[in-house]
C-alpha cells in the first residue's frame, strides 16, 4: 500500500523535529511549496501539529496497549503509532483502515519492517476505543494523581508546566489555557494601507479565502480556507502575516515620524515595519539581530513590502552597544521560552525545562540594561516577550529598573493611551493592561498567542 504525500510529509516533519531538534513550522513551510494542494497542505499541517500538540495523550493511550514506554521504541516506530492514533482520535473524515495501514506502511519505508506487526496489533486494539470522549478517559488514569499530573496527561502539557500555571491562574483559567495551546491558532493579518482595506479584502475573498476582522486591531483581519502568502495582494506587500498581540506590540512605543528608533531583537521584522512606518522618512530606524540569516530574511520581507531606510545590524545585545547617539524610542522584543506560542510551536513545551526560565532571565535582564542605557531623556522603551512566565516579564523590568532611578514604568492609563487608538470597534484598552500597567494577552483570551510587554519611560 503506497503512503500518501500529506502522510509522508508530515512523518518526514515529525522525524526531523524529534531528532533534529528542528522546528515543525519551518519544516512545514519548506515541504509545503507551490505542488501541494492546499488541502494536501492542511491536512500535513494537521498530522504534523496535531501529534505534536496531543502527544502526552497519545502516548499514554499507546503505552496501555503497548504494555511498556513509547520511549523504548525506535523514533520511527513510535511516530507511525503516534500519528495512527491522532487521526483516529481527532480526525473525523479519515477512514480507520487508511490511517492504521499507512502507518504500517510508514515503518516498513523507515526499514523497520520487524515491528509492522506491533503497530498493526496495537492500532487495531486502539481502534475500538478512538471515540472514548475525554471525561471517560480520565478514568483510566492511576488513582490518586494530583491536579497538575492529569490535566498534564488529558491536555499534553508537561506536568511542572500545569503546575505552574495552576498556583498563579486556577484551575478554571489554567484549563483554558491548555485548551487553547491544544487548537490551530488563528492565521492573523496585517494591512499596511488601511485606506485600501476593502479592495485588498476583496481581493482575499475573490482568491477564495475567507476574511473575518481582527479581535483587536482594526488595521488587523484574519483569514481561513488557504494561505494569504500565495496572494497577490501578499507578494505586492499590501499585507503581512502576523499574530494580532505581536501587531499591538510596536504601537505601545507611539513612534513620531522623525524620531530615531532602535528595534534590537528585530528578527523576523514583522515589528520593525510598522516601527519604520510610523516613524517615516523623516525618522531613522535601526533593526539588529544576533543572526545574519535573520537579518537577511528581513531584508528580503522588506524588499517585498517596499520599505526604504531601515539599517540593518548585527549584534549580540548581551553586549555593549556600539550607539554613540541615544534613541527616542527602542524596543525590545526579548528571545524567550515562548510559552505563549504553544498552539502555534507545540514542540517547545516537549523542550523546554524549567531551569531555562532562570537561565532566560539573566540574560533577557541584561538585554534590558544594554537597551535602558541607550534610551534619550523624554524617550519611551518597550520590553516584551511571547512568554506568559513572570521570570521573563515583570521580574526582568523590576530588575532592570533598579539601576535606571531616571526611568519609570508607564501607568496603565499612560500605556492604554498609547494603544487606544488602533483598536477594533468595541475593544477597550484597558481590558489589555493589568493594574501595573503592562500589557498581557493570554492564548483562549483574544485568538492571539500570549504576550507581554512593558513600556517604560526615561524622565
Amino acid at each position: 500500500m503506497a503512503v500518501t504525500r500529506t502522510r509522508q510529509i508530515a512523518f518526514d516533519v515529525l522525524l526531523r523535529v524529534e531528532s533534529e531538534g528542528a522546528y515543525a513550522t519551518d519544516l512545514l513551510h519548506a515541504e509545503l511549496h507551490a505542488g501541494v494542494s492546499a488541502a494536501d497542505a492542511a491536512l500535513a499541517t494537521e498530522l504534523t501539529l496535531g501529534v505534536l500538540r496531543r502527544r502526552r495523550l497519545l502516548d499514554f493511550l499507546i503505552e496501555r496497549r503497548l504494555e511498556k514506554p513509547i520511549g523504548r521504541l525506535d523514533l520511527p516506530v513510535a511516530l507511525a503509532l503516534r500519528m495512527a492514533l491522532y487521526q483516529l482520535r481527532f480526525l473525523d473524515k479519515i477512514p480507520a483502515r487508511a490511517a492504521v495501514n499507512e502507518s504500517v506502511e510508514l515503518v516498513k519505508q523507515a526499514r523497520k519492517s520487524s515491528a509492522a506487526g506491533l503497530v498493526n496489533a496495537v492500532m487495531r486494539r486502539l481502534a475500538e476505543e478512538s471515540s472514548s470522549p475525554l471525561e471517560k478517559i480520565e478514568k483510566l488514569l492511576p488513582p490518586g494523581l494530583d491536579t497538575a499530573e492529569r490535566l498534564g496527561i488529558l491536555h499534553s502539557h508537561p506536568t511542572w508546566m500545569v503546575a505552574r500555571w495552576l498556583a498563579r491562574l486556577g484551575e478554571p483559567q489554567t484549563i483554558a489555557l491548555l485548551e487553547a495551546d491544544n487548537c490551530a491558532p488563528r492565521l492573523s493579518c496585517a494591512i499596511h494601507d488601511a485606506g485600501r482595506r476593502s479592495e485588498i479584502l476583496g481581493a482575499l475573498e475573490r482568491a477564495g479565502l475567507r476574511v473575518e476582522p481582527g479581535h483587536l486591531l482594526k488595521d488587523a483581519f484574519a483569514v481561513s480556507g488557504g494561505s494569504p502568502a500565495g496572494s497577490e495582494v501578499f507578494r505586492a506587500g499590501q499585507i503581512s502575516i502576523q499574530d494580532e498581540a505581536s501587531q499591538a506590540v510596536p504601537l505601545l512605543l507611539g513612534v513620531r515620524p522623525g524620531e530615531r528608533v532602535l528595534d534590537l531583537c528585530a528578527a523576523p521584522g514583522g515589528k520593525t515595519v510598522a516601527l519604520a512606518r510610523a516613524a517615516g522618512v523623516e525618522g531613522s530606524v535601526v533593526a539588529a539581530d544576533l543572526h545574519a540569516h535573520r537579518l537577511q530574511a528581513m531584508q528580503a520581507q522588506f524588499k517585498r513590502l517596499g520599505l526604504r531606510g531601515v539599517e540593518l545590524m548585527q549584534l549580540d545585545a548581551t553586549r555593549p552597544l556600539p550607539f554613540a547617539v541615544p534613541f527616542d524610542a527602542i524596543l525590545l522584543d526579548a528571545p524567550c521560552s515562548g510559552t505563549g506560542t504553544l498552539a502555534r510551536h507545540p514542540e517547545i513545551r516537549w523542550r523546554l525545562e524549567p531551569a531555562q526560565l532562570a537561565e532566560l532571565h539573566a540574560l533577557q535582564t541584561k538585554m534590558l540594561k544594554n537597551a535602558l542605557g541607550h534610551l534619550a531623556p523624554g524617550g519611551r522603551l518597550v520590553y516584551s516577550t511571547c512568554s506568559i512566565e513572570p521570570e521573563e516579564n515583570e521580574s526582568v523590568v523590576a530588575e532592570a529598573l533598579h539601576d535606571f532611578p531616571k526611568v519609570r514604568r508607564a501607568s496603565a492609563g499612560e500605556a492604554a493611551a498609547m494603544l487606544a487608538p488602533h483598536l477594533a470597534s468595541g475593544v477597550s484598552a484597558w481590558q489589555l493592561f493589568d493594574s501595573a500597567g503592562d500589557f498581557r494577552t493570554l492564548p483562549g483570551q483574544w485568538a492571539t498567542d500570549g504576550f507581554f510587554a512593558a513600556l517604560l519611560l526615561h524622565t
